[in-house]
């Protein structure tokens, strides 16, 4: 038997991935687990809840290897902070003190936290682990390899191709040129936090239009070979601790928004520009990565591509991607950031041990089961009344259909940042209304944001173009709404005609197959709005006390946990 544990962390979204014999046991995220967003630290709960799954102790471990090269992330922060020297003179002790104090000794770290020994822990580089993350998972025998993001050790981006085990660097593009600094960048100039309102400008861009084209080709100028570079004079990644955009971008864009004012896109003009603003970055980003991924096809020939980084989360991208860049098929697995490298470090040394190829993923729940006992327990100490019905799921399609909004918290729950139906909000998908409901009253949130509908994957056609590909399973994706069906589905139907579509499977997740099958055997679509558990803030919910808590402190109407249903008003059993 062979054991391998792969890990990410000190940098945003800290995460542990454990391999047994080529089959990847459990891949869970910190935040989950200690509750705090985006979570940087050591992910000992993550790394100790991936041995409990396969019933493990870490001495049991053959080795535990690390996402990226520590020493040489520290090398890149002093070059390049020396190279801005004097004007990074401000930035410079602070980012090096991240370093020295807790990035250079991770290593000694691990074994520290988990009683192992230093010799059983390697690294391995940061895009090397994106690369393996994208590929070793997905359905292709070989494939070209898009890995994108913000920074690694020095790397920003890289064109890959893998075989079978092999992984091979064709190209690769230096810090500070990086599509995801540049969108970080923009995430703060409109007031959203980085590493977090990514997803947002996303979503805002909808309703904008691209504008600030000769702006952004400014700011980053597009090569015909797919590469292409920062104007680092517009950026202050260098020279300044709190934001990432220089008094330059300014005097280019015009002032950055407020950060937390309200926004109102149908009377105020100011917040239109912002918009615009985020379809033009939308704009550029989807240009460059569409260059890169037809150089990547020039190099490697292939017919399949895998995209991994944090910019292969933006579903919007990757739709474009699949029609223009003349590849047959794309594959993006659900925690293509950072905290997949801890998937992907796994892999690659799960690979050196055994000389296999770990098994394709056809499933997102690999994180921590919810325990039915404890859930009844907590639900009799905290006053709860609930019910134990004999058809769970036809009941909790039945009140979706009577306009209620659920929570659905069934098995173990999802590796990435997606809810894909074992910690979902679920809501009908027909009024628009619903949309509404949910992000002010639920949710919380800004009113531009989409919701994804989920739909039973034989029956997707029905409503939606394009969506027969390897990327709607996972969510990462989205699809155009088929007109005549729109006003069906009005609450899941974006802006622009399109949803971030997620097609189920009983094989991916048998629980919500089955939910969407008694909507259809009730005379509805085999449809249901959904979208992350989770409160404003809040990471989405783990355990059935996350999940419990959540529902004694948001207007859902009820919720499935486990094998019972709580509701909301309901008369005691």
């Amino acid at each position: 038997m062979s054991a391998v544990l792969g890990i990410s962390a000190y940098y945003h979204d800290s995460a542990a991935a454990l391999i047994v014999d080529g089959e990847v046991i459990a891949a869970v995220q910190e935040e989950r687990l200690s509750r705090r967003k985006n979570d940087p630290g050591m992910p000992q709960r993550a790394a100790e809840a991936c041995l409990r799954q396969a019933r493990l102790e870490a001495q049991d471990l053959d080795r535990i290897v690390f996402y990226e090269n520590p020493f040489g992330r520290l090398e890149r922060v002093v070059l390049s902070s020396l190279r801005a020297f004097p004007r990074s003179w401000r930035h410079f002790p602070a980012a090096l003190q991240s370093q020295i104090g807790s990035k250079i000794w991770v290593l000694d770290g691990i074994a520290g936290a988990l009683g192992v020994p230093r010799g059983k822990i390697t690294t391995v580089g940061h895009h090397e682990s994106h690369a393996a993350s994208a590929f070793f998972p997905s359905p292709f025998e070989e494939a070209a390899i898009l890995t994108v993001d913000g920074m690694g050790e020095d790397e920003s981006t890289a064109i890959w191709h893998g075989a079978d085990t092999d992984l091979r660097c064709l190209a690769s593009i230096p810090y500070p040129h990086s599509i995801g600094l540049l969108y970080a960048a923009i995430t703060a100039f409109l007031g959203f936090e980085v590493n977090e309102g990514e997803y947002k400008v996303m979503g805002l861009a909808a309703f904008g239009k691209p504008s600030f084209q000769n702006e952004f080709r400014t700011l980053l100028q597009l090569q015909a070979d797919g590469a292409f570079e920062l104007n680092t004079q517009y950026f202050a990644f260098h020279t300044d601790i709190n934001i990432a955009f220089s008094p330059r971008l300014e005097r280019l864009l015009g002032p950055p928004r407020q950060r937390g004012k309200a926004w109102d896109l149908t009377g105020d003009e100011t917040d239109q520009r912002y918009a615009d603003i985020a379809a033009s970055l939308q704009w550029i980003t989807e240009e460059a990565l569409l260059g890169l991924a037809r150089e990547a096809r020039r190099r490697t020939g292939s017919a399949n591509l895998c995209l991994a980084g944090g910019v292969a989360l933006n579903c919007v991208a990757n739709a474009r991607l699949l029609r223009e860049s003349g590849f047959s098929r794309i594959f993006v697995q659900p925690a293509a950031g950072d905290a997949g490298g801890a998937l992907g470090a796994a892999m690659l040394g799960a690979i050196e041990l055994d000389r296999e190829r770990p098994a394709r993923m056809t499933s997102a729940a690999l994180g921590v089961p919810i325990c039915n006992d404890a859930a009844r327990a907590l639900c009799g100490s905290l006053g709860l009344h609930w019910r134990y019905p004999g058809d769970i799921l036809d009941e909790a399609a039945d009140l979706v259909l009577r306009g209620k909004i659920g929570a659905f918290v069934r098995g173990r729950f999802e590796w990435g940042p997606r809810a894909l139906g074992q910690r979902s909000i679920i809501a009908s998908p027909a009024d628009p209304g619903m949309r509404d409901r949910i992000n002010q009253v639920v949710k919380k949130r800004e009113p531009f944001r989409p919701f994804a509908p989920a739909v039973l994957s034989d029956r997707a056609a029905d409503w939606f173009a394009e969506h027969d590909n390897d990327m709607t399973p996972f969510m990462t994706t989205t699809a155009r709404v088929v007109e005549r069906q729109a006003g069906d589905i009005g609450a899941v139907r974006h802006v622009d005609g399109t949803a971030r579509v997620q097609t189920v499977t009983a094989q991916a997740s048998s629980d919500f197959c089955g939910l969407l099958e008694r909507m259809e055997r009730n005379g509805a679509p085999p449809i249901v709005l959904n979208t992350s558990l989770n409160g404003a803030g809040e990471p989405i919910i783990g355990d059935e006390a996350d999940a419990l808590g959540f529902f004694m402190s948001h207007p859902v109407d009820f919720m499935v946990l486990g094998d019972i249903l709580l509701e909301k008003g309901a008369n005691p059993s």
